[in-house]
C-alpha cells in the first residue's frame, strides 16, 4: 500500500505533466506562425519558414535553447495577435562555434514589428554583447507595423535601437552576419548594411528604403521591385550586399562558411569538469515540488535533481536557514547556488522561521556567499521560491532593510554570470533579492509552476477587495457577502492571469518557460556563453549598513 507521500509524489508529478503539457500545446500553435496556409505561401513563393531556416543552420544533434518563444502570446488581440513576437530567436551551435540567431517570421503580419517585436529583437542584441557571441540575422520583414507606429518608433527602446546596437557590436568586434531573405525596408534596410557581412537570396530578397508604390508616390518612377532593390542591384550595382546566393539552402550554407572562418578568442577561465549526472533523476523535480504552493517541501532533494551528483558543498548551512547557499556543479561547471529553502526552520534561537521567507541572517549570509562567488569567479544560479522578506516589528528592529539592502547590493554589482530560475513563487522585495529581471541575468527562465507578482493572488485579491468595498461602500452602495465574494473571484481571477508564468513570458519578464528537466541544460549553455566575453571586471560593491 503506497504511503501518503508517494501519494502526494504521484498526484505532484500528474499535475506537473499537465502543466507541461499544456505549455506544449501551446508552443505547438505558436510554432505554426501565421498559420498553415501561410507556411504553404511561404513554401511556393520558394521559401523557407523562420523556424525552417534556422534548423537547417544549426549543427545537427546539438543543443539549442529559444529565447522569447511565448513572446507576444496572446497580446494584440484587435490586431489579430504577434505569434512569438513575430520573430524567432534561438542560441544554438552553426559550425562548432555558438552563436545567436536572429529570424523573422514572415507568415505573422508579413515579419512586421509589432513592440514586442522590437523588445524580443532588443534583448537577443542584449546577449550577443554581453556575451560577446556573434549574432547572425535572417531578415525577411515588411517593417515597423504602421498601426502600433507611436509604440515602436520613437523612444529609446524602439526600433532605432536596433541599430543603434549595431554600430556598438561593429566597435566591440562582435561578428554580425545578415542574410537578406525576403524583404526588408525602410529603416529596416540599415540592419544587414550595418552588419560585419551580408547575404542577399536572388529574386526573393530585395533591400531599398522604399518600394516602388512608394517610388512612384514620391517622385512618379515607374520600376519594379526587384529592379529597385533585388540581389542583382544590390551585389552587382550599388555594392550593398557582399554575398548574391541562388535560394535559402545556398544562403545558409554560406553562413555556416562565413562563421567557421571566425578565429578563436580569449575565453573567462570558469571552471568545468567531467560532468556527472545528478543524484535523483531529473523528472524526480516533477512530484517533489507540490502542487500546493504553500506547502513546504524539501529543497536540498530537489537540488539533487538539478546538480552533478555528490557536488553540493554548503556554506554556513546553520546559519540564515531559510536560504541555501552552496558550491556544486551543474554539467560540470563550478557554480554559486542560491536557493530559497522551502521548509520550517528553527534560528539558533530556536525560533520558528517560515520556509520561502528571507529573514536578516538568510540575507546576510547570502551577501556574503556572493561576494565569495565573485572573488572566485564562480557564476551563480538563483532558485526562486519566495514569498518576499520577513515583516513585522522583529524584523524591522532588527534592521531587516538594512540587511535585504546588503544582500541586493552585493547581486547587483556581480560582475560574475547570473542566471536565475523560478521554480514556484517570485514576490515582491524577493524577486530582486534573488536576481529578477530587472538585475541583468544572462538567461532568467521558469519552470510551469512559477508565479511572479509583487504578492500571491489570494493576498493581493484581498488588498485589492478592501479598496473596491471601501470606494463603493463611499458611494452608498450596500456590499452583502454575496456581492464581496463574487468581487473577490472576480479580482482574484484578474490577478491570477497576471502572475501566470505565461503572462511573465509573452511580455519577456522572463526568456522561457521550460520543463524542469531542462534546467541543466539551460544553465550549462549559459555558461558557456558567457565565457566568451574574455574577462570579469574587478568586483565592488557600494555603501553597505553594517
Amino acid at each position: 500500500m503506497a504511503t501518503q507521500q508517494e501519494l502526494d509524489f504521484n498526484f505532484n508529478e500528474d499535475q506537473m505533466r499537465l502543466k507541461i503539457r499544456a505549455l506544449e500545446q501551446t508552443l505547438e500553435k505558436i510554432y505554426l506562425g501565421g498559420g498553415k496556409a501561410r507556411i504553404e505561401k511561404h513554401h511556393e513563393s520558394g521559401k523557407l519558414t523562420a523556424r525552417e531556416r534556422i534548423a537547417a543552420l544549426l549543427d545537427p544533434n546539438t543543443a539549442s535553447f529559444e529565447v522569447g518563444g511565448l513572446a507576444g502570446h496572446d497580446m494584440y488581440p484587435e490586431h489579430g495577435g504577434c505569434p512569438g513576437g513575430g520573430v524567432v530567436i534561438m542560441v544554438g551551435y552553426v559550425s562548432g562555434r555558438q552563436c545567436i540567431i536572429v529570424a523573422n517570421d514572415a507568415t505573422v503580419k508579413a515579419g512586421a514589428w509589432f513592440p514586442i517585436t522590437g523588445k524580443k529583437n532588443l534583448r537577443a542584441q542584449e546577449i550577443a554583447m554581453e556575451n560577446r557571441l556573434p549574432i547572425i540575422y535572417l531578415v525577411d520583414s515588411a517593417g515597423v507595423y504602421l498601426p502600433m507606429q507611436e509604440d515602436i518608433f520613437a523612444d529609446k527602446e524602439h526600433f532605432g535601437r536596433i541599430f543603434r546596437n549595431n554600430a556598438k557590436m561593429s566597435a566591440m568586434g562582435i561578428t554580425q552576419i545578415a542574410a537578406v531573405m525576403g524583404s526588408c525596408v525602410a529603416g529596416g534596410a540599415y540592419l544587414p548594411i550595418m552588419s560585419d557581412e551580408s547575404l542577399i537570396v536572388d529574386k526573393t530578397g530585395t533591400i531599398f528604403l522604399a518600394g516602388s508604390y512608394l517610388v512612384k508616390a514620391a517622385i512618379g518612377e515607374d520600376i519594379d521591385n526587384e529592379t529597385l532593390g533585388g540581389a542583382t542591384t544590390q551585389t552587382e550595382i550599388s555594392g550593398v550586399c557582399d554575398y548574391k546566393v541562388e535560394d535559402d539552402s545556398a544562403c545558409l550554407l554560406k553562413i555556416r562558411d562565413l562563421v567557421s572562418r571566425i578565429g578563436h578568442q580569449e575565453k573567462v577561465g570558469f571552471d568545468r569538469i567531467a560532468s556527472i549526472a545528478p543524484s535523483r533523476p531529473p523528472k524526480d523535480a516533477y512530484g517533489l515540488l507540490p502542487t500546493d504552493r504553500s506547502k513546504p517541501y524539501d529543497t536540498r532533494a530537489l537540488l539533487q535533481t538539478i546538480v552533478d551528483a555528490e557536488s553540493l558543498s554548503e556554506y554556513k548551512p546553520e546559519f540564515g536557514k531559510t536560504l541555501i547557499t552552496s558550491y556544486a556543479r551543474i554539467d560540470g561547471w563550478s557554480v554559486g547556488i542560491i536557493a530559497n529553502n522551502r521548509t520550517v526552520v528553527k534560528n539558533a534561537k530556536g525560533e520558528m522561521q517560515f520556509g520561502g521567507v528571507i529573514y536578516s541572517d538568510s540575507a546576510d549570509k547570502a551577501a556574503r556567499f556572493i561576494m565569495l562567488c565573485n572573488q572566485k569567479k564562480i557564476p551563480l544560479v538563483f532558485l526562486h521560491d519566495v514569498t518576499g522578506f520577513m515583516v513585522g516589528s522583529k524584523s524591522e528592529h532588527g534592521g531587516i532593510i538594512k540587511d535585504g539592502a546588503k544582500m541586493v547590493n552585493a547581486m547587483a554589482n556581480s560582475v560574475v554570470p547570473k542566471f536565475s530560475v523560478v521554480i514556484g513563487n517570485s514576490y515582491g522585495a524577493g524577486n530582486y533579492a534573488m536576481c529578477g529581471k530587472a538585475y541583468d541575468p544572462r538567461f532568467i527562465v521558469a519552470w510551469p509552476t512559477a508565479e511572479i507578482a509583487v504578492m500571491s493572488g489570494a493576498a493581493a485579491a484581498k488588498t485589492l477587495l478592501q479598496i473596491e468595498v471601501s470606494k463603493l461602500k463611499a458611494k452608498g452602495e450596500i456590499i452583502d457577502p454575496e456581492r464581496e465574494k463574487a468581487l473577490l473571484d472576480e479580482i482574484k481571477a484578474r490577478y491570477d492571469a497576471q502572475i501566470s508564468p505565461f503572462y511573465a513570458a509573452s511580455r519577456l519578464w522572463i526568456d522561457a518557460i521550460i520543463d524542469p528537466i531542462e534546467t541543466r541544460k539551460v544553465i550549462s549553455m549559459g555558461i558557456e556563453m558567457a565565457a566568451h566575453q574574455g574577462s570579469i571586471a574587478e568586483y565592488k560593491v557600494g555603501v553597505l549598513q553594517t
